[in-house]
């Protein structure tokens, strides 16, 4: 019995990877409102009946995907200030977490994502409030841990490490992120150099918190 069982299983837990890529790909395209089960059903191939033995309902499905993108923070936030010790120097360390941070975030299917949850806060403002917590608060959470370690090094001088974390952040990602709010994909970076953008984000930065 333990031998069939798993056979048995297999196709059910593949089809769950499948219905999960095709909506992520229908609801970042289409949005949420304009996609159906049946579409999800059939870019899946699948039928809509298989979709219901995974996920009760379209709301549970989209909000399973958010939150599964919002799962994947925790390596992003390791790739993002584990290295920092690995830098020369302090100005050094701090161009490579920003440019990570660019990277990662003006990317089309986060920009894609944000723009997603953004647009459907009205309708699911609890799990729009779970995903700022999980992923951005996170992050600037995150970010300030590392501040704060700088500052009690004596190396930078801060005295509210959250606050220093989001202008870090915002010096990074205003721009392009504006621009990712509100212009297709493909014109978010044009004639915009992320890393240069994130150096010059970090000499402000320094210009303000460096220890004097």
């Amino acid at each position: 019995m333990t031998d069939v069982m798993p056979a048995r299983r297999a196709p059910r837990l593949a089809s769950g990877g499948a219905i999960r890529e095709a909506a992520a790909r229908l609801f970042l395209d289409k949005g949420y409102q304009a996609t159906s089960m049946d579409d999800i059903a059939a870019a899946a191939r699948i039928s809509k009946q298989t979709i219901y033995t995974h996920f009760s309902s379209k709301e549970h499905l989209f909000a399973d995907l958010v939150l599964g993108n919002a799962d994947r923070v925790e390596a992003f936030i390791g790739s993002l200030v584990a290295p920092f010790p690995e830098a020369g120097d302090l100005e050094a360390g701090l161009r490579r977490v920003a440019r990570e941070y660019a990277r990662f975030v003006i990317r089309p299917e986060v920009l894609h994502l944000r723009r997603l949850v953004i647009g459907e806060a009205g309708r699911f403002p609890d799990l729009a409030r779970t995903y700022y917590e999980r992923v951005p608060e996170r992050v600037y959470s995150a970010m300030a841990a590392l501040l704060r370690e700088l500052a009690d090094a004596g190396r930078l001088q801060i005295d509210d490490p959250l606050l220093a974390a989001h202008h870090f952040g915002w010096l990074v990602l205003g721009r392009p992120l504006d621009r990712g709010m509100f212009l297709p994909a493909a014109e978010v970076t044009r004639g915009v150099d992320l890393d240069e953008l994130a150096d010059a984000a970090v000499r402000v930065f320094l210009a303000a918190y460096a220890r004097r």
